[in-house]
């Protein structure tokens, strides 16, 4: 199946111009009939979008998750509308009450696209910038795909071989995120990558020469990027005949990705509206709506205004649709014929399987050894990427510190980059210094299906990243954040480099799972059961974080508990236990060492390892009472960062041994010493926990 352009001949027809219009006028509607949104953008870009959805995209309505399909993100979320009017064209699930239900309870149609909830929406947009960030990851893990699968073919003849289309606002590319994301696709020279600009020069606060005067044309030349501008018609609405042709022109382009600017008027043609900043986001009012509707040519009185010859032309998507699927199919029986090996490994990947004998790879490690969960972590990496081909990621620069390289001799760089491991589908991504953007790259990644993504960086620069961690657990992806350095255990870096608030605040995110191994054993079962949790059989996917050290830490007996969340490391010795310590990380061989001091003294200690919070709270009370029995009241949790976690845990008679402030320069040993996590200040505040819990 060739997605290489047949043809740079547009045929549009006065009812496509009619559909364009009636696009025009539902986003007016609905917004006017909830009261709030965002008119301006999906009325002026409804040519454009009109024109990818039944004139460009290789798509089909009636099966939305066809994996030969072309990918379309609205990075402009707000303009939500600007996706739901043509997903109701073409046929892709959505009705007219559902726009009339526009941001409302229980409605398909929500403020800003969501995926999982709509057909057709292949990313939850909204922060500005996000999606252009996630197209560059869903083009990077396409070209990744085709390496698994199909590397041989000629470019655009694969079944694997698909575009990516993307419609972006000034404000995202005024978010920094999209200029890190636009950097690395034209570096990586995406090909498949297609970003459309709607060059409007209106954000909330009015004009953007409020806050832009660069060329942002000239910027994306800079970046290596294919470029074009698209003026309007002369009566100021987008020309859909130039935008087909730019498009055309840009598919042709295989070595860069390819920037589109669209110079277009907000609100185009309400007659008092248009290029206003109101227009932007709230609703024209009803007086502008109605002239905007005697303009082209429909009854003011009406609204949510189809006629039966507009639905009837643009649902005949439909019919393309399952066409080019039936033709792709053909093609994509042939690549099944002809490589029976990779199409058994595609099966398998599809399915949400991993191979046989996979968890027999994953390394014990041997007890009493120190070892650094980050090192424990690289080695496991290493092993598992050895048996799972999908399994690809990288760091944001810190591959020597994040341990990270799954393959030294293989990085997914484009066949022209100058470094001898380079290849087009190579395993180890180079993000470069942009935490945030390789955030929702992954994002993209796990989007697009058929790969395993894990990416990395220090704990404290997740700050960069929150907000696509974020969408992460929104979307509930499978992504997986390998976050180092993960405490004031780092030394001599400082208090920008040390992680103080971060767990806790990570710990917020719902649905996001945060894991701190204790050791390199823990780290291993971890990585294990993170994997497992990719499968279907587990529903939806969960992303995870794991924080792990740089500091060698001591190594105990592996212990399959570990994958529970919450377990019993040490048991107390000569009775039930009067005191339970609970650690994370490199806590917990200082909770392990205070145990054998108040054991000493007499007093039965029993040590919990608590490396994820959110999978202990995932097991059945009957465990959780059988790890933290609720009679004993005498608890301590152990943790360098700040408390909040804890408070649950302990109780009104515990104690929390915690950081409250921020780090200093000096050697790990020291600091630690220094705020209070030794093993003598531990028992200490086991000692006012059993006293407070027998007032």
């Amino acid at each position: 199946m060739s997605t290489k352009p047949t043809t740079t001949d547009l045929e549009w027809t006065e009812l496509d111009q009619r559909a364009v219009d009636t696009a025009r006028v539902l986003a007016a509607d609905a917004v006017q009939k909830v009261g709030n949104g965002h008119p301006g953008t999906a009325m002026s870009l409804a040519p454009a979008a009109y024109t990818l959805f039944q004139k460009v995209m290789r798509h089909d309505p009636s099966d939305a998750d066809w994996v030969g399909r072309d990918r379309f993100v609205l990075s402009a979320g707000h303009s939500s509308l600007t996706l739901y009017t043509q997903l109701y064209l073409a046929g892709f699930g959505l009705e007219l009450d559902d726009l009339k239900s526009f941001r409302t309870w229980g409605s398909k149609t929500p403020g800003h696209p969501e995926y999982g909830h709509t057909t057709g929406v292949e990313t939850t947009t909204g922060p500005l910038g996000q999606g252009v960030a996630n197209a560059v990851g869903m083009a990077m893990a396409a070209r990744y795909e085709r390496g698994l699968f199909d590397p041989d073919a000629a470019a655009g003849e694969s079944p694997f071989d698909h575009f990516v289309y993307c419609i972006a606002g000034d404000g995202c590319l005024q978010e920094g995120i999209s200029a890190e994301a636009s950097s690395l696709a034209g570096h990586q020279k995406l090909g498949n990558l297609i970003l459309l600009w709607d060059d409007n020069h209106i954000s909330i606060e009015g004009d953007t020469e409020t806050a832009v005067s660069e060329d942002t044309v000239k910027r994306y030349e800079a970046y290596g990027w294919h470029v074009q501008r698209v003026e309007p018609q002369e009566n100021g609405d987008l020309d859909p005949r130039a935008i087909f042709e730019a498009i055309q022109k840009a598919k042709a382009v295989t070595d860069r990705p390819s920037f589109i600017a669209m110079r277009s008027i907000i609100a185009w043609p309400a007659p008092n509206a248009q290029n206003t900043e109101a227009a932007h986001g709230s609703a024209l009012g009803d007086d502008e709506v109605a002239a905007t509707k005697r303009v082209l040519g429909f009854d003011p009185e009406q609204t949510f205004e189809v006629s039966d010859e507009v639905i009837g032309h643009t649902r005949k998507a439909v019919e393309r649709g399952q066409a080019a699927r039936a033709v792709w199919e053909k093609s994509f029986q042939q690549w099944r014929d002809n490589n029976p090996e990779r199409a058994a490994e595609y099966d398998r990947v599809a399915a949400g399987e991993l191979p046989q004998g996979w968890e027999e790879k994953i390394p014990v490690f041997e007890p009493g050894k120190a070892v650094a969960t980050r090192a424990a972590s690289g080695k496991v990496l290493q092993a598992l990427g050895a048996v799972i081909p999908e399994l690809w990621g990288g760091s944001a620069d810190l591959a020597g510190s994040n341990n990270t390289t799954i393959d030294k001799t293989s990085s997914f760089l484009p066949a022209d980059n100058p470094l001898p491991e380079a290849n087009p589908y190579g395993r180890t991504i180079h993000f470069g210094i942009r935490e945030h953007s390789m955030a929702a790259e992954m994002n993209g990644i796990a989007l697009h299906g058929n790969t395993r993504i894990y990416g990395g960086t220090f704990l404290v620069f997740s700050d960069y990243m929150r907000n696509a961690v974020r969408l992460s657990a929104l979307m509930h992806l499978p992504v997986t954040y390998v976050w180092t350095h993960d405490s004031i255990g780092l030394g001599e870096d400082g208090p920008t480099h040390q992680p103080v608030e971060h767990l806790a605040s990570l710990r917020a995110i719902p649905g996001l799972n945060i894991v701190r191994p204790a050791d390199a054993n823990e780290t291993a079962i971890a990585w294990r059961e993170i994997l497992k949790r990719w499968t279907k059989e587990f529903g939806k996917g969960q992303p995870h974080g794991l924080a792990l050290t740089r500091q060698g830490v001591p190594t105990y007996e592996p212990n399959e508990d570990a994958a529970k969340g919450g377990y019993v490391l040490f048991e107390a010795d000569g009775g039930e236990p009067e005191v339970i310590l609970i650690a994370t990380g490199s806590e917990v061989h200082v909770a392990v060492e205070a145990r054998e001091q108040l054991q000493s003294a007499g007093v039965p200690t029993r040590v919990v390892s608590m490396p994820s919070v959110e999978w202990f709270e995932q097991q059945d009370q009957g465990y959780r009472d059988s790890v933290l029995p609720p009679s004993v009241k005498a608890r301590v949790a152990v943790e360098a960062g700040i408390g909040l976690t804890w408070h649950k845990y302990v109780g009104d008679a515990g104690r929390i041994v915690s950081l409250e402030h921020f780090g200093a320069s000096a050697d790990g040993k020291v600091l630690f010493r220094e705020y209070g996590f030794t093993p003598e200040n531990v028992a200490a505040a086991a000692r006012e926990s059993i006293a407070a819990a027998q007032r």
